[in-house]
Formats: structure tokens, sequence, C-alpha cells
């Protein structure tokens, strides 16, 4: 047995100060058959304490003398509703210089500030501690109730579910329409989950590919065929179109939605990181067993959402990931993160690398015409590994639309407002403080529609003006480094 079990087993308390929370602990303590000795001031209380087997005895906690009966204690909880007798018994305590373990109660942040100036190892505020026991009930109760209103309109459906997520969807979009699929299909309900736009960036594709997910294009299905719509993580496309029969019937994300009509049930929760989160939790409350591609699904969609765990990320977000480890198959995982690079987004990155520009610790090139636009992504994460560089921005034309990816680990910088002020007005931007991109029709920017005979001049019209802004959003004033030197 080591060292530190054999101290804990042999730890003897003093308990000063015994009305409800020291009662509470005192069983507590005995019950687990510890050496526990009261001290309390009331006659009538120390009686009945000693009619229930515990060694009590009359003391006053706040007098010097008490401490000579605490000298064979290697706790002391201080627990009296008393905030200046427990002050004078913390500082008798430490007047001794005794290693002893103090525990004290406080009544608000000033005392327990006090106690904690005086020695106290540890102060607590019974308060505190049942507010944060209620809001914790208040949660769990709150879950149920939500988990079952969810329930009974997946019931309700009588033909098939149709899940919608945002336009080019991501994997935090992509495991939570699996998620809530799996909760239909848990429950006899058959659902569709319903792309619009394409699954670019190749990390995506993989993730879809490797874990056998089957989604759908709108292009491809009649949503006549459907008497139950969701939106699931699906803000970032906006205002939905027509098509939802009687309306949207549930509402899932963690950014507001408009949908233009009130679901009958919606969840939209801006104090999570990733509507993973969101669905980890009616995956726990429904007690639903996942399919390990599901659950693997889920933990990417946070740890996508939340840069692993760097950007925004809250304690809900933290536990539904613990939740979700042991069942997630984690070699999928690594191949989903580690994606072989195409030659094209290879030539995209080369090209961005001799286009660079360099002013500070900001990088911004032009990679060119292109045909792979999700290859801007990657170029500007791996650009971001360059020495002295904390923000990066790559566009290229490609489909009469200029297409810029920006990405930033400067904490004072959040690159979803420099795209959003320098571009906002003429072009679509989404993104995050470290991630955003934006989308501009390029005969809005340039006045010039593309062809074979101009590519040239709307590569350089388009150079000139793109820096420019970006640098002017930036702050970033001085001259230019260009390729980096």
């Amino acid at each position: 047995m080591s060292t530190d079990v054999t101290m804990a087993s042999m730890s003897t308390y003093a308990i000063l100060g015994c009305g409800s929370v020291g009662h509470a602990v005192a069983e507590e303590l005995e019950a687990e058959g510890k050496d526990v000795l009261i001290l309390d001031k009331d006659e009538g209380r120390v009686e009945a304490l000693r009619d229930q087997d515990l060694n009590a005895r009359t003391a006053d906690i706040s007098q010097e003398s008490v401490t000579a009966e605490l000298d064979d204690r290697d706790v002391v909880l201080i627990l009296s509703p008393d905030e200046n007798a427990n002050a004078a018994a913390v500082e008798h305590l430490r007047a001794r210089d005794e290693d002893q373990f103090i525990v004290a109660r406080a009544s608000d942040p000033v005392s327990a500030d006090e106690l904690s100036e005086l020695g106290a190892n540890v102060v607590i505020n019974p308060s505190a501690v049942i507010a944060d026991s209620a809001l914790r009930a208040l949660e769990t109760g709150e879950l149920e109730h939500k988990a079952n209103q969810l329930a009974a309109v997946i019931d309700d459906t009588e033909a098939r579910m149709a899940i919608l997520i945002h336009r080019g969807p991501d994997p935090d979009s992509i495991a939570s329409a699996a998620a809530l699929r799996a909760i239909a299909e848990s429950r006899d309900v058959e659902a569709d989950i319903i792309y619009e736009g394409d699954i670019g960036h190749h990390e995506n594709r993989a993730f879809v590919n490797l874990l056998g997910l089957e989604l759908t294009s709108r292009s491809a299905v009649d949503l006549d065929e459907y008497d139950t719509f969701a939106l699931v993580d699906y803000a970032k496309s906006g205002t939905p179109s027509e098509g939802f029969g009687d309306g949207i019937d549930i509402v899932i994300d963690h950014f507001e939605v408009e949908t233009g009509t009130e679901a009958e049930f919606t969840d939209v929760r801006p104090n999570v990181s990733a509507t993973s989160t969101i669905l980890t939790k009616y995956v726990q409350e429904l007690d639903l067993s996942l399919d390990q591609e599901v659950a693997t699904a889920l933990l990417y969609g946070i740890r996508a959402e939340t840069l692993d765990f760097k950007r925004e990320t809250t304690p809900a977000d933290l536990t539904a990931a613990a939740y979700l480890y042991p069942f997630a198959d984690h070699d999928t995982l690594e191949q989903v993160e580690s994606p072989s690079m195409s030659p094209e987004t290879l030539d995209v990155l080369a090209e961005a690398i001799r286009n660079r520009q360099v002013r500070g610790s900001h990088l911004v090139s032009n990679a060119g015409f292109i045909r792979d636009r999700d290859a801007l992504a990657q170029a500007a994460q791996q650009l971001l590994n360059l020495e002295g560089i904390t923000t990066t921005a790559v566009f290229a034309i490609a489909d009469d639309t200029i297409y810029l990816a920006a990405r930033s680990k400067d904490i004072r910088m959040n690159i979803g407002n420099v795209l959003e002020e320098a571009f906002g007005e003429i072009g679509e931007t989404a993104g995050h403080s470290t991630d955003a991109s934006v989308e501009i029709p390029l005969g809005i920017f340039t006045g010039i529609e593309t062809s074979e005979d101009n590519r040239d001049t709307l590569l350089e019209l388009t150079e000139e003006a793109v820096r420019s802004k970006l640098f002017e959003a930036m702050g970033v004033e001085g001259s230019d480094s260009s390729n980096g030197s």
C-alpha cells in the first residue's frame, strides 16, 4: 500500500460548528468509518449529536483555547454559519504553525477571500453549491423535456423525414444530421440527409466516404415525398427556400436560423460551439446505442468545429467529446484528418507560395485560375505554418467568381470580421474568428466578364483590388514584402 493511501486511511477529522451543513458532513464521514470530533457551542445540539452516537463536545470555536483540542486532527472543517467565528478559528489554527488541512465555510465572496488570506486550504459557499446543484438539476430536467418533445415530433411522421443541412456541408453539419437520422431510425422513422451545393474540401469528402455516410443532393429529391422537415446546422445557408409543405418542424443549431416560420421544435444554443454537441446530448438522454460510424462522425464534428478544442470550446463540447471518445473509430479519424493532397491542390499551393505577399505577419496570395476551389482552404492552412506568419488569405478565380479562403492564429484578429468589412457589401462571407471565406461575383468586382482574351487583365485587376482591401481591413500598414522577402 502506498504512503498516500495509508495517510488517507489514517486521517482524523474535526468539525467546528455543526449546523445543518456540519451535521450532513459528519454523518457522511461517520458512514465511511472516519474518526470525527464535533465541536459546537450549542449544548442542546451537542446532546442531540451524542444521542446519535457522535463524538461531540461543547466549545466556542471562536476562542483560541479550542485549538488545544485539535492537536490530533489532520483535517479541520470549520462549518459554522457565523463567518466571524469561522475567521477566528482559521486564524487561531494557523497561528499554531501546524500543518493541518483546513476547510472553511464562507457566506459570500468577500468572506471567502478573507478566509483564504487567513490560511484556509479550501473555502466553500453552501449557497453557491446549492445554486450550482439546482442549475445542474434544471439542465437535466430541461434536456429530458426537450428530448421528449423532439421524440414526439419525430413520432408524428407518417411518410419520411427530410434532414436539411447547410450549403457545402462541413463535418459538424453532416455528423449532426447523421445523429438525428439515427434517432429517427431508432423510432422506426425513415429519414434522408439532404444537402445543397457540393461537398467540398478533400477532408470533408474523405469524412463522408470513409464513414459510409449516405447523403442526398437536394436536386435529386422531390420534397413532396416528405412530411417532416428538420433544419440541422443550417444557419450558414440563411433563410430556406420554398418546398417544405406546411413548414419546418425541427430546428437544431448553434447559430440562429432564419426560418421565416415558427418550428414545432427548436433547440438553438449559441453557448456551445458545435451542433454535434447538442445532438450528442440527445443521444445520451434518449439512451441510444450509437453505431461506431455515427459516434466517430460526432466526435470529428466537434473537433473540426472547435479546431481540435482550440477555438471557443465550452465545457459542454468537452463533455460530449469525452462521452463519444470510447465509441469512435480512431484509425478512421486519423485517415480523415490526414487526407492525401491532390495534384491540383499541390499546384494551387505552389502558385500561392510563388505569389505570396507579406506585410508584417500577414500573408495574402493569388493562386490564379483554378478548378478545385476547395484547394484554397488547404493552401491557406499550409501557408499558416510559415515562420512568422499569423494570418493568411489565398484567393483565385473560378466559374466567374472570386473565391477566397483565410486562416488566422492571431488572437487579436477576427478573420471573419475582416472579410466582412472588406467584402461584405459585394460578396457572400462566412466563417469564424480563425477561419473564414468569401465568394464575390467577378463581374461586380471588376466590371469585366471572363473570357480567354482578358484572363490576364482580370487576374491583374483582381490581385490589386483584393490585396489592397484585405490589408486595409487587417489594419496592416507598410510596404509589401513580395515572395516573403
